[in-house]
């Protein structure tokens, strides 16, 4: 195991150890912790930084993740197409949890799509996965772009209509962010969506989406 790796193991046992009984290590301490280390490694190439993240996930812990994660999105000037692989073998692998998805999704990997718009086509393949981390992933990768106003040849339309009757609370939550996101940029298409799909959106994703509209809207749209 890499010197380092052994070290943020060390450094968050330390934190778990300190925080009083029945709570938790704050995100944020983890987020310094990964930026004190970062700071130590000497070989900053994506392949060896890659390398140290694919160490710390394989400890299945959501600390050692938020590192893992954390360290990727660092070295997103040196992504590639090629990329691409490494990071969906890391969601179907790694990704147990809605943290490890929105924070993977709207940093790193949203960013590698942002990047590189052409992954998008598989990204609408995942809208299909027997894996419901996978489908709601579909979902909240675009929010980097759509927030940036970077999503062109990408339609995020395409993705909430392929997830529009999701049964999985966790997925129809994710499109509904999604799709907020995109109110907050294009809110009239967004208004248009959800009056042409508000009698078969689950009302989980309806709700969420429509967040961001003034409350004369909202009340409008609540009342189809």
């Amino acid at each position: 195991m890499n010197q380092l790796v052994l070290e943020a193991r060390n450094e968050i046992r330390t934190l778990s150890g300190n925080v009083a009984e029945g709570q938790h290590i704050v995100t944020g301490d983890i987020r310094r912790l990964a930026a004190r280390l970062y700071r130590k490694i000497e070989d900053k190439s994506i392949e060896n930084v890659l390398s140290l993240c694919e160490e710390l996930l394989d400890e299945h812990s959501w600390a050692f993740g938020v590192i893992a994660f954390d360290w990727a999105y660092r070295v997103r000037d040196q992504y590639s197409e090629t990329t691409y692989d490494t990071f969906y073998m890391w969601l179907k692998k790694y990704v147990r949890g809605w943290g490890d998805c929105d924070d993977f999704c709207t940093h790193a990997f949203g960013e590698l799509l942002r990047r590189y718009k052409s992954v998008f086509r598989k990204v609408t393949e995942w809208t299909k996965d027997e894996d419901f981390w996978v489908r709601r992933a579909s979902a909240v990768i675009l929010i980097p772009a759509i927030l940036h106003k970077d999503y062109e040849g990408m339609n995020p339309l395409t993705i909430s209509d392929a997830l529009m009757t999701d049964e999985h609370d966790l997925v129809q939550k994710g499109y509904g962010w999604m799709l907020k996101c995109l109110s907050q940029v294009d809110m009239e298409t967004v208004k248009k969506y959800l009056i042409l799909h508000h009698k078969e959106m689950p009302r989980t994703a309806y709700r969420y989406a429509l967040e961001k509209f003034d409350k004369g809207t909202r009340k409008e749209l609540m009342n189809l």
